[in-house]
């Protein structure tokens, strides 16, 4: 590692601990060639490696700054004193290389998005198609645009009224997976230059959304144990005309976390304050480990301000791409929305689908699916603690099929994920779940794929392949500070806790 990305490093773990808060002033570049003994290029490039990656901020004729909205680490949250900025947003390049990898022939896929087909109940699928195929008729062309097949919203109207939260048909939209139905959400209530608030880290295609659409994101920090931290969501919706929320309630992608009952109530009675829209991202809601599902914020929803989308994608099955909103108050702005981008979700499979809920046994399937996947993931925890160094950490989810790890700080993810690619193996770095890589020393790993010997192999080359960077030394390493990091004289006394 080289001795401008090795300062960089060393100013981000103390702002990621927390230790520096955002609008703190950085110390001026003659003061860290003189702490470390380095040159001033040297401090100069840490300081713009840092500013690339959304940490700091530069004012002119005054210095660097910790940028507002930095978000913590996994263990902590940021000060909830301060209003995160929105920023236009811009990854898609980074993660579409990353994804791009997955599709290799032969790559062990801890770096999935979705969990093994071989899970899901193809047989069973495939006979409900077949069935339902020959009982469409030819109207079934035009009764089946939207909001959709009613047989199905029929069937997903049930689900609804078992998790607490029911709806009626005309509030529920059939979509192309629940990436359409979260994308026309967005669409329905935003217009380019508007401000959305995301989670931080966050599901990568809320990124892609927010660039995509032209909008400003505002990243709210997320804690692995308790989710959003609704403080620093309080102080974005007080301090910008935000017009929406995305977030995920339940087994948030990728930390896992849950947002408990009254959170979830606490959620939706603050953005009611604000009159703001949810964008509830639910998929993983049915991969429980527990013994009942967690309900959706959607239950605790009184003003129809919540939009609950969902899909059959991480549970039956991915490639049908067959998914809803339940979009309250917005459900003729979100079916309009469809109508002008996709038209319709394909009758034959929304039909197929429909079948197989009523009569295939959906039921004992999810029931054996979440044995299954607790199981792998609890396989998963094992290897990592015997190949793994024991600095990682993580928080195991109560449901799901993804761990979030954060590597030594001096480990960057993205260098990880290109050496694990040249030995057969898929992890995705954290890097691309933030706009500003704040995540650059953590990596998220799939436990939704059968435990085999090629994955036990490649949990230990991981292993193998982390010693390798943490014991490299191929520049010289930085001296220590004659004094702390931060001077705490007087004039620049920092706000460090």
């Amino acid at each position: 590692m080289k001795r401008y990305e090795e300062l960089a490093n060393t100013i981000a773990t103390e702002i990621a601990a927390g230790r520096i808060k955002a609008g703190t002033r950085l110390p001026s570049v003659r003061t860290l060639t003189t702490q470390y003994g380095i040159g001033q290029t040297t401090v100069f490039r840490a300081y713009y490696l840092l500013e690339e990656r959304g940490l700091i901020q530069v004012r002119e004729r005054s210095g660097y700054y910790v940028a507002q909205g930095v978000v913590a680490n996994v263990q902590q949250n940021p000060a909830r004193d301060e209003s995160p900025a929105p920023a236009l947003v811009s990854v898609s390049d980074v993660i579409f290389s990353v994804l791009d990898a997955v599709r290799h022939p032969g790559i062990v896929p801890l770096g999935s998005a979705f969990p093994s087909p071989m899970l899901f109940p193809l047989y069973r699928l495939s006979r409900a198609m077949s069935q339902a195929g020959r009982t469409l008729g030819p109207w079934n062309s035009v009764l089946d645009m939207p909001p959709g097949n009613e047989h199905l919203r029929r069937q997903i109207a049930l689900r609804y009224t078992t998790m607490g939260a029911p709806q009626t048909l005309d509030e529920i939209l059939i979509t192309n997976g629940a990436l359409e139905a979260l994308n026309l959400c967005l669409l329905a209530v935003t217009k380019p230059g508007d401000i959305v608030a995301i989670e931080s880290p966050c599901f990568y295609a809320a990124l892609q959304a927010v660039e995509r659409f032209g909008l400003r994101a505002v990243e709210i920090p997320v804690d692995p144990v308790t989710g959003l931290d609704l403080g620093v969501l309080e102080s974005a919706l007080r301090a910008h005309p935000v017009r929406a929320v995305w977030a995920m309630t339940n087994f948030q992608n990728p930390t896992g976390a849950s947002l408990s009952r009254e959170k979830k109530r606490a959620l939706v009675a603050l953005l009611a304050k604000y009159q703001c829209p949810l964008i509830e991202d639910d998929v993983y809601g049915e991969l429980y480990f527990g013994p009942e599902r967690p309900p959706p914020a959607k239950a605790f929803d009184t003003e129809g301000l919540v939009m609950h989308c969902t899909s059959l994608s991480k549970v039956l099955a991915p490639g049908y791409r067959l998914g809803w909103v339940a979009a309250g108050r917005f459900a003729d702005a979100v079916r309009r929305q469809k109508l002008m981008t996709s038209i319709s979700t394909s009758g034959p499979i929304q039909a197929g689908l429909a079948e197989y809920l009523q009569h295939g046994g959906f039921e004992k399937h999810l029931r054996k699916l979440r044995t299954t996947l607790n199981h792998q993931m609890e396989t998963m925890e094992e290897a990592i603690q015997a190949a793994l160094p024991r600095s990682i950490r993580y928080h195991r989810p109560a449901g799901g099929y993804f761990l979030w790890l954060r590597l030594p700080a001096e480990v960057d993810a993205m260098q990880l994920h290109a050496s694990a690619l040249t030995h057969g193996i898929n992890v995705t770095p954290g890097t691309i779940f933030s706009r500003g890589n704040l995540y650059g020393n953590y990596i998220r790993l799939n436990c939704g794929h059968p435990w085999t010997p090629k994955m036990a192999d490649a949990i230990k080359t991981l292993g193998e392949l982390l010693d390798t960077l943490l014991s490299r030394d191929d520049h010289a390493a930085l001296p220590s500070p004659s004094q702390p990091l931060l001077p705490v004289d007087d004039a620049t006394r920092p706000n460090i806790s």
